[in-house]
């Protein structure tokens, strides 16, 4: 089977996976096996009910692109079209999850900040701070990820497969300051930063790593 012809247009994640899996007379679960995750992930990504992984995410894409020999560009194009035009407005960051990110400020500015927070425009603020601890936390996770033989060791002493950790860490990689939960601050934020601190007037932030 030759290479699939270019895009003209995005579309789905799922439809392009379903439309290609279907032409190479290949299944979910072989495309599951090639990126190494597991059968129900990708089942729901092949079938729409899952938002797709950013476009960035290419422990993800490059493989998939690779088996179904699509074109490099057109699943995280096709993502980023998806993803963009997804529900408008934004929920607020789960109220345990802000609590939790704001013990990690600064003492001295906690009072300030809840302040700020508890206000009509403190939602804004509240992804902002969620936002960017969560991406410092995803890039330790990301170079995690890369080190197959320090997971499968991880995997060992936690007493699960190596899937079983692997897909641990690509859900934490899906969440963004939406879908965070009290857990993945437990597991994954709380463990790898300090303390934090931000420029009320420019966002800008001051992270302390551990």
């Amino acid at each position: 089977m030759p290479a699939a012809l270019p895009l003209k247009q995005p579309v789905k994640v799922g439809q392009l996976l379903r439309r290609r899996l279907r032409e190479l007379k290949r299944t979910p679960r072989e495309l599951a096996d090639a990126v190494n995750v597991s059968e129900d992930y990708m089942a729901d990504l092949v079938a729409g009910r899952r938002r797709p992984p950013a476009p960035g995410r290419t422990d993800l894409y490059a493989p998939m692109t690779k088996f179904l020999r699509l074109h490099r560009n057109d699943l995280p194009t096709c993502a980023r079209a998806e993803r963009a035009a997804g529900p408008a407005g934004r929920r607020r960051p789960d109220a345990e999850v802000s609590r939790q990110v704001l013990e990690l400020c600064l003492p001295e500015r906690q009072r300030v900040l809840q302040r700020r927070l508890s206000r009509p425009d403190g939602a804004e603020l509240d992804h902002v701070i969620v936002g960017r601890l969560l991406q410092v936390a995803q890039g330790f996770v990301n170079r995690k990820l890369e080190d197959e033989v320090g997971l499968r060791m991880a995997a060992t002493r936690d007493g699960c497969t190596y899937l079983e950790a692997r897909m641990r860490l690509l859900e934490f990689l899906d969440a963004d300051a939406e879908s965070l939960t009290p857990r993945d601050c437990d597991e994954f934020l709380r463990p790898r930063i300090t303390s934090w601190d931000i420029d009320l007037e420019t966002h800008a932030m001051r992270i302390v790593l551990k």
